[in-house]
């Protein structure tokens, strides 16, 4: 499988981004700092996943060294306070993470060691989360005296429950790995070093789907989900008709129903 950097996409210090065919591979490289994200990083995961060449059709997010990301980094709270400029930097994040989530394409986190603060609002603005043993997750922004900013009192709470994410912030509680796959922080867990392999596995199987019903899943299910149920039913058969009357769409079941296509197996 080749392996290409993607120029077009501007990486910026603390990101580096790759393609491997139709999967674009977005780096954290800030190590040294457990790849806390500065502004100068949001901002560069928002143009790279917003500026995807067309032939990339899946996103893998993961973070160098031993860390996934330890969160926002402080310095750039420090200093005089500015209310003004703290709503601006929380809407930046927030902007950043919708791209993430409502982009074109499914992004998938490969989490290992710290998946905390803002580390943790980011990997739950990804459709598909890959955690390692090692990781751990963490809120600690009620310890720090501040709250969350980045989109995670929306995301974490419909992905853990509200009171898990009070306990967290409250008592400064981390969830092992085993613990967060538990309570619906991540839909997989594999062994330390897997991760990446992984998601890749995902990535490529995700990336293969039909562009209408790769928009549905990622821009219409969530929206439904949400919904009333009424608009939601609504919102679906409109959704469903559209996917299914595209000529990728009567390919696939001609396909299908001449055995040319696998079937639904077991799983393991």
């Amino acid at each position: 499988m080749g392996v290409a950097p993607l120029s077009v996409l501007s990486p910026c210090p603390g990101l580096s981004v790759h393609a491997e065919g139709a999967v674009a591979v977005i780096r954290l490289s800030r190590p040294a700092k457990r790849n806390a994200l500065n502004e100068t990083m949001v901002s560069g995961l928002s143009r790279a996943v917003s500026s995807l060449p067309a032939e990339i059709r899946a996103v893998v997010i993961h973070g160098e060294g031993e860390h996934f990301c330890a969160g926002l980094d402080l310095g750039e709270v420090d200093g005089e306070p500015d209310l003004a400029a703290a709503i601006q930097h929380s809407l930046g994040w927030h902007r950043a993470f919708q791209d993430i989530q409502y982009g074109r394409v499914p992004v998938i986190s490969v989490l290992h060691g710290a998946v905390v603060g803002g580390g943790f609002e980011l990997a739950a603005a990804t459709h598909i989360r890959v955690a390692e043993r090692s990781a751990f997750f963490a809120l600690p922004e009620g310890q720090r005296g501040i709250f969350l900013g980045g989109g995670g009192s929306v995301r974490i709470p419909r992905l853990i429950g509200t009171p898990l994410v009070q306990d967290m912030m409250l008592t400064g509680r981390s969830l092992s790995a085993e613990e967060a796959r538990a309570a619906g922080a991540c839909q997989y867990l594999v062994e330390d070093g897997a991760g990446l392999a992984f998601a890749m596995d995902l990535a490529r199987k995700a990336a293969g789907i039909a562009d209408m019903t790769r928009f549905a899943v990622i821009h219409a299910l969530p929206r439904i989900a949400e919904a009333d149920p009424h608009i939601g039913y609504l919102t679906e058969a409109l959704m469903a008709s559209t996917a299914q009357t595209t000529p990728e769409a009567k390919a696939r079941v001609r396909d299908f129903l001449a055995k040319k296509a696998a079937k639904v197996a077991r799983p393991g």
